[in-house]
């Protein structure tokens, strides 16, 4: 594993499960979760509630609870674990006091689960990179695409610590993070839960190593990832299946993850090349085929609701604004027009979102 002198977190265990970041986490917390039984209930006993976790996080006598499992499909099946109001709130002011911290060790392209980054940013940067590489369009190159084969179930606990440790010098912190990362497992000693927002930064520390590698080792230089996903652009195909190589070896010893089978290419930017929901081409970029199709089915479905008065129609107009916004970004006119005909003109196409 790469070996360097860390920068070392500052801040003490008694400023992350102090009262007051434990009063400053409840809000961040709530946000869209007001209505919901479990938040009502931990509520209505509020400061009674944080001065027992308190205690029991001070007193080294805190227990992680159990999670609450069920599926959602968007698009495909995944299994949500949810903890209990107690261990969420925990959570976020562990949150609070970490990521400002870990962000600053995360390379630029980086762009899952980070302030002022996420897909589409990390598709016009993919553009920028390709318009770069090609000289505008006047030449052609390749693009190695990756996937991580069942990635949240496939982080290793004591790895995880090991890297967390190297920039945490506090041991009781990392006995805090040890409490959190071992409270959930797909198998022995592995895998996070998708419903903990601790989660979406242990999973960025954990790659870090792996972005640190493709920066610092391999040092290549036209390189993005979001989550699980990256890709790396260059002019010479057989550069890029040496470089697969290294990563799978990589992947494999230092972090015992395994590049997904039938997710790796290599293949022409001029082919078309399908990242993060958008199918990027030399000239202009459009949704891909499924998750037009997805979009859509979505709009009929919330029309309906909204005719039977299951939705309000601010909510409806909420989530339209929210799919008209993912058109904004790639040519999406037939699209659009698709959309305007299902809500019935609900508004004038005149003053569309979109203009390609």
């Amino acid at each position: 594993m790469i070996s360097s002198m860390k920068i070392q977190f500052g801040h003490s265990f008694e400023e992350i499960i102090s009262l007051e970041n434990l009063l400053l986490a409840w809000p961040e917390f709530l946000r869209g979760k007001r209505d919901r039984r479990d938040v009502q209930e931990f509520s209505a006993r509020l400061m009674n509630n944080i001065l027992a976790l308190h205690h029991d996080l001070k007193n080294q006598t805190y227990q992680h609870g159990g999670y609450e499992h069920f599926k959602v499909f968007d698009p495909k099946p995944r299994d949500i674990h949810k903890a209990s109001v107690r261990d969420r709130l925990l959570h976020h002011a562990i949150y609070r006091q970490l990521y400002p911290f870990f962000d600053r060790t995360f390379i630029t392209n980086s762009y899952s689960c980070r302030l002022d980054k996420g897909t589409h940013k990390a598709v016009s940067n993919f553009r920028r990179m390709a318009n770069k590489v090609s000289r505008n369009n006047t030449r052609g190159f390749w693009v190695l695409q990756g996937d991580i084969r069942k990635f949240f179930a496939s982080i290793n606990h004591q790895i995880l610590l090991k890297i967390s440790s190297q920039y945490i010098p506090n041991a009781d912190i990392r006995w805090l993070l040890d409490k959190v990362i071992k409270s959930f497992s797909t198998a022995p000693g592995k895998g996070l839960p998708l419903g903990n927002l601790t989660s979406q930064l242990f999973v960025n520390i954990y790659m870090n190593v792996f972005d640190q590698f493709i920066k610092h080792q391999l040092k290549i230089k036209h390189y993005i990832r979001y989550a699980d996903d990256f890709v790396i652009i260059h002019e010479n195909s057989d550069y890029l299946k040496s470089v697969l190589t290294k990563i799978r070896q990589f992947l494999q010893q230092e972090l015992l993850l395994e590049l997904h089978p039938g997710k790796v290419f290599i293949q022409k930017f001029s082919q078309g090349v399908d990242f993060l929901g958008y199918v990027s081409l030399p000239r202009y970029i459009v949704l891909r085929t499924k998750t037009k199709k997805r979009m859509l089915k979505k709009i009929r479905l919330k029309k309906q609701m909204l005719e039977q008065t299951l939705i309000t129609e601010a909510s409806f107009n909420q989530s339209l604004q929210s799919y008209l916004g993912v058109l904004k970004h790639c040519r999406g006119r037939k699209i659009e027009r698709k959309v305007w005909k299902i809500t019935q003109g609900r508004q004038n196409p005149s003053e569309s979102l979109v203009d390609n």
